[in-house]
């Protein structure tokens, strides 16, 4: 029987699956014969492909070697930059960091006149600042700086090509830093400056500045950290404010106080471009110490910010053609030789070593200054010979000892340096001799008593016969004793010193000022010693004031910035009573004879009385001429550094000459006035010294008629008898 249905589809089975499922599996079954097609891809054998294979395991082996360790080494970075960024102090702690205070000067009037230490003017920022200077800066200094991470690897790089085609070390010389870098430096990578640590400032300095690789990476490192907690801007007003800028000037503040007498942000683009051109070398670029230089320094930083778009061409040539020059305040604030002077006479805890801002009020006139600084340029151009290394110094007090000017070299208005007014210890000649006769008129002897000048000699002890003579070398007989100061005669200024003791003529000058020690011998009265020009002139003051004691001071107070209440007050003035005020006023009258009669001739003033007294001292090393008027004392002195004689100098030339030009500026403007002097009593006869004999003291009483008197002048008489 055949099956009817044979050959006919089914109707059920073919159901049981979907389509989509049919299809999955028909590709399941399709996927073995790929991979059968893959696996019968033939290999590369042979060498090369042992070769090939050693080479990718190597790669990739320190392939993830590298990134491994790169990731250790981001992980300990970020570790280094957050413990940095945890210590950075708040931006208004880190702006001013000097370790030293400010001293500011000033002079007589409250007006400033210069400034030692650590000069910080005041709180600045990127905002505030002159936008001229701020540019200057970045054209300077970074021109990427807004744009990098802190670190400029480009700049590293260039920075060590230079280098080492310049045949220096790869870290020797430029360093490639950004702003950021040199920020982190002022800020000493965090450390601050401890006494215990380090012997001085500039010890801690040269540490923050070294730069050692070690020291540059962890530089780095606080740099990103900066990047991280600070602006730009804060950066770069940390920047602006720690930055040394030369003349003692921190900060932009300061620099444009210093240099231009302005606030910082009132600065023009060459000013700007100036004080951006002192950061590569402060010292040395200052505009108070070579102007030309600095302005060449300038005008380059003024190319730089118009290439980098911060002027145009038209503002950069007129900028160049008009450099930036000082304020004439900024010309005369160093202070000179009294500033040093002021500053070495406080203590060193407010003066020199300050960790305050210290306010110094002082004695000094300006005017007097300039007119003391006009005189000396004056007389070595006009008076001295071409290629003379003689030098000259000048001080002018009030006659209570307050200094009101001094020059202490033939080169004035400069800081530092040796003050022959202050610090040269000179034989101080005849100039010495007014002493003598102030213990003799003390002691009660007249300018009109008389003594013999006659050839004359003495035995000293020790060193045999002694014989002085006058500079002329004639004698004049009986003279008197303001007629032998007028001509400055010797012998009779040793006979009256032997007369009345020399121990009463050192004790006499002492008690005027002269702190330097006196030979006890009998040269003494013709200025034998050594002192210098300060102590001549304030014993000199000690003269004028009426016989008491002066120590010359120009420090008047002493006070803290924001504090009302002086530290400290003037450290000097009129003291004791030395001689009595009658016999100061006919030593006065004595030694106006000096210039009106006698060796001072060329220190006569036109229109006002004055007096004084020559110096000259042994073989002319030495020449002087102190006086003074009504109004001030000045004292003058020339000589030679080293001791060699002048040619054709004496007291009587051209120190008074120099006296004479300096105290008709001092003067000028002032009402004249009288000195303080009085014409003595008729004279008297003074007891005359044997040659060859040891004197011996004489005692008070020459004027009056008492027997105490007459006895003791029978004694003397009876000792060294009477012309």
């Amino acid at each position: 029987m055949t099956d009817s249905r044979r050959g006919k589809s089914r109707l059920v089975a073919d159901r049981r699956y979907s389509k989509t499922q049919t299809k999955t599996s028909k590709s399941r079954k399709a996927a073995p014969a790929k991979r059968r097609t893959r696996r019968a891809t033939p290999k590369r054998g042979g060498i090369i492909g042992f070769f090939t294979g050693i080479i990718g395991w190597v790669f990739r082996f320190f392939l993830r070697l590298f990134i491994r360790a790169g990731i250790v080494a981001g992980l300990i970075l970020a570790a280094f930059v957050g413990y940095e960024y945890s210590t950075l102090p708040n931006v208004s702690e880190a702006l001013d960091g000097r370790a030293r205070g400010s001293v500011q000067l000033l002079d007589r009037d409250g007006v400033a006149f210069a400034w030692r230490g650590d000069q910080f003017g005041g709180v600045v920022t990127a905002d505030t600042v002159s936008p001229h200077l701020k540019n200057a800066v970045i054209a300077t200094e970074d021109q990427r700086f807004y744009s990098h991470l802190g670190i400029s690897p480009r700049g590293v790089a260039s920075a060590v090509r230079i280098n080492l085609s310049e045949g220096r070390g790869p870290l020797s010389g430029h360093g490639g830093s950004t702003i950021t870098q040199q920020t982190a430096k002022l800020l000493c990578l965090g450390v601050r400056y401890d006494p215990d640590n380090w012997t001085n400032e500039a010890e801690y300095i040269a540490d923050c500045r070294r730069g050692s690789l070690y020291r540059k990476g962890k530089e780095a490192v606080y740099a990103i950290a900066m990047e991280l907690k600070y602006t730009k801007d804060e950066i770069l007003s940390i920047y602006l404010n720690r930055a040394y800028m030369g003349g003692g000037a921190y900060g932009a503040s300061a620099a444009a106080e210093r240099y231009f007498s302005k606030p910082a942000s009132a600065l023009t683009p060459q000013e700007g471009a100036m004080i951006a051109g002192l950061l590569t070398a402060p010292s040395t670029l200052a505009p108070t110490s070579n102007l030309e230089r600095s302005q060449a320094r300038a005008a380059t930083v003024l190319r730089l910010m118009n290439e980098q778009g911060y002027l145009s061409d038209e503002q950069t040539r007129a900028a160049q053609a008009n450099p930036a020059m000082l304020s004439d305040k900024a010309k005369t604030q160093t202070g000179g030789y009294f500033a040093d002077w002021v500053m070495q006479s406080g203590p060193d805890f407010f003066t020199r070593d300050t960790t305050e801002d210290v306010i110094i009020s002082t004695t000094l006139d300006q005017r007097i200054q300039k007119a003391l600084d006009e005189t000396i340029k004056e007389v070595f151009a006009t008076k001295v010979r071409e290629g003379s290394k003689a030098q000259a110094a000048i001080v002018v007090m009030s006659a209570d000892g307050a200094v009101r000017g001094m020059v202490g070299g033939r080169e004035t208005n400069v800081s530092g340096v040796f003050n022959r007014a202050t610090q040269a210890q000179r034989q101080t000649g005849s100039a010495f001799k007014p002493f003598v006769y102030a213990t003799a008129l003390e002691l009660g002897y007249s300018p009109y008593d008389t003594v013999l000048d006659e050839p004359f000699c003495m035995n000293i002890p020790g060193s045999g016969r002694w014989c002085p003579g006058n500079y002329s070398n004639q004698h004049y007989g009986q003279v008197t004793l303001f007629d032998a100061l007028a001509r400055s005669l010797n012998v009779p200024a040793v006979k009256v010193s032997e007369s009345v003791g020399r121990d009463l003529v050192r004790k006499v000058s002492e008690d005027f000022g002269i702190v330097s020690a006196l030979r006890d011998t009998p040269a003494l009265a013709l200025g034998a010693s050594e002192a210098s020009l300060l102590e001549m002139t304030g014993a000199y003051a000690g003269i004028l004031n009426g016989g008491s004691s002066v120590t010359p001071y120009g420090l008047r107070e002493l006070r803290l910035v924001g504090e009302d209440q002086p530290m400290m007050g003037a450290g000097g003035g009129i003291g004791e009573r030395v001689i009595n005020e009658e016999a100061a006023r006919q030593l006065i009258w004595m030694m106006e004879k000096v210039i009106t009669q006698g060796t001072g001739g060329r220190a006569k003033l036109p229109d006002r009385q004055a007096a004084g007294k020559t110096g000259t001292s042994q073989e002319a090393r030495d020449a002087w001429f102190i006086g003074f008027t009504a109004d001030y004392v000045a004292g003058v002195w020339m000589g030679y550094d080293d001791n060699t004689p002048l040619a054709g100098v004496t007291g009587s030339g051209l120190p008074a000459e120099i006296w004479h030009e300096a105290m008709l500026r001092v003067h000028e403007g002032l009402p004249v006035r009288p000195l303080p002097m009085i014409e003595p009593t008729p004279p008297r006869q003074v007891a005359q010294p044997q040659p060859q004999q040891q004197q011996q003291p004489a005692q008070p009483g020459s004027q009056g008629g008492n027997a105490l008197e007459n006895t003791i002048n029978d004694l003397l008489q009876s000792i060294f008898g009477q012309n």
